[in-house]
């Protein structure tokens, strides 16, 4: 399925949650924002009925997101159902990694192919503090079943912020020296609550490179692993791993976007930063066809704009990338 801009798309991010276990500063105010109720969330043959009809028209990859997706109970029983549907080939999972540890035998067993993880800091304070009460320990048992149940490429995903983690880019980049780990350093979108750190705080990847350059030479580009979508990547020389650059804000990526976003109250977005939306839920709970929801796919992405356009006023909850 191509839009008007001549992009294809074939790329679905579906929120199983609008629930997080932590409360990240850039992320979430201190209060948290207002749930939905649990009947307004999407049921996971809902979900499974979306992703479907989001085949009929192209779309191949996956992505689960939150919130936290790995709060939402029954989600190995999603995984399994998305991953029984032939047309999809790519079957990810988003996450902030402390819950993972513990499920990540029955989600790859269910059919998860990959992961990505988010870490902004390797200090067990400061990860406390970001969090809001978060364990670092944590998150690293998880990086580890990761790689233990081989849910390749593990990517690791760090927003960049001057004065709150931009201190620790080489030492985070040092973990692809160690370990077959994709480091994915990501601008910060002024979106939520992070608009107020990127007053500040915003570090360009032009920044990021030049700083990992000094300390490692120059940085080797190389093919993207699986699911890379607009992420730009390279090594250090002899790493087994990779350290990849998303620039959502000095760079160019609108024109590579090839996703749209389902959130967990069923509403369709072609856009993080769009305000418009296409109503799912209501035609699901009515009965609507494969061919009928799939044709409201058709009607989100004659829609989709050639670049993000300005935030909405809805607080931001981290997805990743």
């Amino acid at each position: 399925m191509r839009d008007k801009h001549q992009r294809e798309i074939n790329y679905l991010r579906v929120s199983v949650t609008d629930r997080c276990n932590l409360r990240c500063r850039y992320c979430l105010p201190p209060e948290g924002v207002s749930l939905a109720p649990h009947g307004e969330i999407l049921r996971l043959e809902e979900i499974e009925r979306v992703v479907r009809a989001a085949t009929l028209v192209g779309v191949r990859k996956v992505r689960l997101t939150g919130g936290e997706p790995l709060v939402r109970q029954g989600l190995a029983r999603l995984v399994s159902m998305l991953a029984e549907i032939p047309e999809i080939d790519d079957l990810a999972l988003t996450t902030n990694g402390t819950l993972l540890a513990s499920r990540v035998r029955e989600l790859k067993a269910a059919g998860l192919k990959r992961v990505n993880i988010s870490l902004d800091t390797l200090r067990p304070e400061r990860f406390s503090w970001i969090t809001r009460g978060g364990e670092l320990g944590d998150v690293f048992r998880g990086i580890e079943a990761a790689l233990e149940f081989a849910l390749h490429p593990v990517k690791l995903n760090v927003v960049v912020i001057e004065g709150f983690n931009a201190d620790e880019v080489v030492d985070l980049a040092r973990l692809t020296l160690e370990r077959p780990l994709h480091v994915r350093f990501i601008e910060l979108m002024p979106f939520g609550p992070a608009e107020e750190w990127a007053k500040t705080g915003f570090v360009s990847t032009a920044q990021v490179q030049a700083r990992l350059e000094a300390t490692f030479g120059t940085l080797t580009e190389v093919r993207k692993p699986a699911g890379s979508g607009p992420a730009c990547y390279y090594r250090i020389a002899d790493a087994p791993g990779t350290i990849g650059f998303i620039s959502g804000v000095s760079g160019h990526i609108c024109s590579r976007c090839n996703r749209l976003r389902l959130t967990a109250a069923g509403k369709l977005r072609t856009c993080l930063f769009s305000t418009e939306e296409v109503e799912f839920k209501r035609p699901l709970r009515s009965g609507a066809t494969l061919p009928e929801l799939a044709e409201l796919f058709v009607q989100a992405v004659r829609k989709k704009a050639a670049r993000k356009t300005a935030p909405g006023g809805e607080a931001m909850v981290k997805i990743g990338g």
